[in-house]
């Protein structure tokens, strides 16, 4: 039986993530860690709001003895500088893994980032130099088992909205090709992302960079 916190669980990714987690017999409690509750109840949840994830270190006492960090929150890149984008992403999670390794060394790591992620933080797009930036911070510091998750296209599955209402229109023009769509294997789900996160606790996967057929694998 597993512990585990999840970040983002508000959102689309997040969401799918916890319904996995509460799904699974194989998961005994689940820490969620945002800015405001997800608004579910059941034995397994337990909550922490956080208004400034760079303090997350201040809780550490509430962080000790967890066996996985499904990092699933993230911001968009719209509208932001880069400065406020880095530190809203790099500085959230940098903050968030140093306090989990530190306490948990054990721990498996997963982390959302996002196809067209630039591992080599050079490129020119902006989200994507921050997220490889990201990427390869929370892999070079030991953590048991480390996993980037870098979904494309991905379908929401049971009952689950996206926050941008754009994504939802376009989701509801799909619907009627939903059964088709979900075969091919560049596009994964909200289901099977869920999946593949708890399967990344007790499997072993070769990548740690995991694009849709990887995390269709890995769900399986």
């Amino acid at each position: 039986m597993y512990n585990v916190i999840i970040t983002g669980s508000t959102g689309m990714i997040g969401k799918g993530v916890l319904l996995a987690c509460l799904n699974s017999e194989e998961i005994q409690e689940v820490l969620l860690i945002n800015r405001s509750s997800v608004g579910m109840e059941s034995p397994k949840i337990k909550e922490l709001l956080l208004q400034d994830f760079t303090q997350v270190h201040e809780y550490s006492e509430q962080l000790k003895g967890y066996d996985a960090c499904f990092h699933c929150m993230g911001v968009s890149a719209v509208g932001i500088s880069e400065d406020k984008y880095h530190q809203l992403t790099f500085g959230v999670s940098k903050s968030l893994a140093d306090t989990l390794f530190e306490l948990n060394p054990d721990l498996v790591f997963c982390y959302v980032s996002g196809t067209g992620t630039d591992s080599s933080e050079k490129g020119r797009i902006m989200w994507a130099r921050v997220k490889g930036k990201t990427e390869n911070y929370i892999l070079s510091l030991g953590f048991k088992k480390a996993y980037m998750f870098r979904p494309g296209f991905v379908l929401p599955e049971d009952g689950i909205k996206s926050k941008t209402k754009l994504y939802n229109t376009i989701y509801v023009l799909l619907t009627p090709f939903y059964s088709w769509i979900k075969n091919s294997k560049n596009v994964t789900t909200t289901r099977k992302i869920g999946k593949a996160m708890v399967h990344a606790l007790t499997k072993e996967f070769s990548k740690s960079l995991l694009e849709n057929k990887d995390i269709n694998k890995l769900a399986e």
